[in-house]
Parts: C-alpha cells; sequence; structure tokens
C-alpha cells in the first residue's frame, strides 16, 4: 500500500509539473502599459478557456527591478531587445525552445534568428519601432526631425515638453544627439550628455509614459517617443506628427518571454506560439500600431497601417537608424549614474 501511495504521489508531481498549470487556466502577462490588444486577449482566453491577467509597467528597469525581486506571480514579460540578454544571463528566463514551436514558420527571417536571442530559445517577436520625437505642428512650426526638441527645445514648446522615462532611449538619444556612438564608454562624450540632460530638464514638463492620452489632450505639445505610440496620438489629433531626428535614431524590438518561476508556464508556452499565428499579431498591431516581425500578419491589420509615415521611415531618414544593442556593463553603470542624477 505504501509502495502504491508512493507511485500515486510521484505521478501526481508530474502531471502538475507538466500539465497542471495549463488546466489552471491563468495566466499572467507583466507587459509595458497599454500595448496588449483586449481583443487578441480575449480571443486566447476563449481559444484556451484561460484567464489573463495584464500588470504594467513603464520601463525596461522596472520591469527588471521587479521580476530581480523574485516571487512576483509574473509568468511572462516583455523585454526589448538590449534587455534579453540581461534577462537571460540572470536566469530570469525560462527556455521555452520558441524555435521549435508550431507557429515559428510565420516569423520573418530577418527575426528568426537574432543577436539578442539566437535561434529563438526563450522570445518571440511582440513588436518593433524606432526612437524619436512627436510635436503638436500647431505649437510648434519648425523642424522636428531633431533632437534640439527634447535637448535645446524651442522657446514655443519650453514647459510644454514631456521625457519618457526609458533610460537607454533617452541617453542613447543624448549619446546621438553629442556626435557619440550607441553604447559609447567616451567620457568625453557622456560627461557631454551629462551636461544636456541636466541643462534641458528644466524645460521639461514631465518624464511620463502615458503620452497617448496627454499628447492627444493638449498637455503636451512635444515628447521623446516610440513611433507606435505617436501613430495612436496622430488618430486623436491630426496635427501631432512624429519626428526622426537627423542626428540618429535608435531601432528597436521587444520579445515575450516566459519567467523562469512561472507558476503557468504551459499556458505561457501556448500563448508565446498563439502570438506568431499573423492573425494574432495583425489583431495586436491594430492595437499598440506597431510592426510585429510576423510574416502575413500585415493584411490582418488596419488599411492605415499601410503606408503610414510612422511605420515605414522615410527614405531620406532610413540610414540614419541604429540597431538597439545591449551595452557592455560598465557603459550600463556609467548610463546609470547618469540617470540618477538626472531624477534628482
Amino acid at each position: 500500500m505504501k509502495r502504491i501511495t508512493a507511485i500515486i504521489a510521484v505521478t501526481a508531481a508530474l502531471l502538475a509539473s507538466t500539465g497542471f498549470a495549463h488546466a489552471e487556466g491563468e495566466l499572467n502577462i507583466y507587459n509595458w502599459g497599454n500595448y496588449t490588444s483586449p481583443d487578441m486577449i480575449k480571443k486566447f482566453e476563449d481559444a484556451y478557456k484561460v484567464k489573463v491577467t495584464i500588470t504594467d509597467y513603464d520601463s525596461n528597469d522596472t520591469a527588471l527591478a521587479k521580476v530581480r525581486q523574485g516571487g512576483s506571480g509574473f509568468d511572462m514579460v516583455v523585454p526589448s531587445q538590449n534587455y534579453v540578454p540581461i534577462w537571460i544571463s540572470e536566469g530570469l528566463l525560462l527556455e521555452t525552445d520558441p524555435g521549435k514551436m508550431e507557429n515559428f514558420k510565420n516569423v520573418a527571417k530577418e527575426w528568426q534568428n537574432p543577436e539578442f536571442d539566437p535561434a529563438r530559445k526563450f522570445t518571440v517577436p511582440w513588436a518593433m519601432g524606432t526612437v524619436g520625437t512627436v510635436v503638436n505642428t500647431d505649437v510648434y512650426k519648425g523642424d522636428i526631425n531633431t533632437w534640439d526638441i527634447i535637448f535645446k527645445t524651442p522657446d514655443e514648446l519650453k514647459g510644454k515638453v514631456n521625457v519618457v522615462p526609458e533610460m537607454t532611449d533617452v541617453i542613447d538619444a543624448a549619446v546621438l544627439y553629442n556626435g557619440g556612438t550607441k553604447c559609447t564608454g567616451d567620457l568625453t562624450i557622456l560627461k557631454k550628455v551629462r551636461d544636456t540632460l541636466v541643462a534641458a530638464k528644466p524645460n521639461w514638463v514631465a518624464m511620463e509614459y502615458g503620452t497617448i492620452e496627454k499628447m492627444g489632450s493638449g498637455d503636451f505639445s512635444a515628447s521623446s517617443d516610440w513611433n507606435g505610440s505617436a501613430f495612436r496620438q496622430r488618430l486623436k489629433n491630426p496635427a501631432i506628427k512624429y519626428g526622426y531626428p537627423k542626428e540618429g535614431f535608435v531601432n528597436w524590438s521587444d520579445n515575450l518571454a516566459v519567467l523562469k518561476d512561472a507558476k503557468n508556464a504551459e499556458n505561457a508556452k501556448l500563448f508565446q506560439n498563439f502570438m506568431m499565428d499573423p492573425a494574432n499579431a495583425g489583431m495586436n498591431s491594430g492595437f499598440h500600431r506597431y510592426a510585429n516581425g510576423i510574416a502575413g500578419s500585415a493584411e490582418f491589420m488596419p488599411a492605415d497601417m499601410k503606408g503610414a509615415p510612422e511605420i515605414d521611415v522615410p527614405a531620406e531618414f532610413a540610414s540614419l537608424g541604429v540597431p538597439s544593442q545591449t551595452c557592455a556593463p560598465e557603459v550600463q553603470e556609467l548610463y546609470t549614474k547618469i540617470w540618477t542624477e538626472l531624477q534628482k
């Protein structure tokens, strides 16, 4: 009888580790705010009878700090490509091997084997885009294709500028503005970056994530921002335009990963595969207004995304984009020191 009891206990434990997570019908996703299509989530919930909960964050560093503490209760996270190697190296992600999932065939070839996650062992594409400026052109009539909007703010925009609080985006912009290269460790350039940011900050009204609402309502007249956010702002107010800074701008991607301590890992794997289906990726893009890296998804997006100036980088600016990358630890430390000083 003891042997039978032991066998039953072992069998139950094995089932719990492999199948019961799905049977529990839950999935907890930690994602950037206002970045997930409610209709797409409902489609997943209906298909798999899984209750999905979304918790928002406003920066890569916020998400990383929260999960580093342990016991977050989240199953999935959506880090940017320059942060993915950090998550992997710290053992925070579960190796789910999306490259072997059924829908991986839909991932665009250029995104199947990215440097930040070779062979897609951990992540699947969520969205990709650029970092630039957004300006209400009813308020300001000058050139918006420059980081001067943020770092040498025109008089018409002083006290009306927001900066989205993503550390690497802000510092990278200031590095490019000062003639440096992304992830530079050049102390002369970084001193200029520090001085530029400190001098510019008095002209800003806020450092907030929620630009779609506040640009649309007129609380902000300009901001550093991402292209999909700018697209959604323009839909609220046609006078809002997206600028590609002539000093250079960063191309980035965000990627869906499963946490190492996920309690609902099987459901999380289902969701990774689900998001590589063109119809689902297209539905999600129709909400957040970014490209997604899934071939065939365009036919499932709103017609106004085709040829949109925020999505298709104009030819005159295409060569100015630089890829997002993970900086060396010593450079990350210097970035953090600058960022900490800027928060004072």
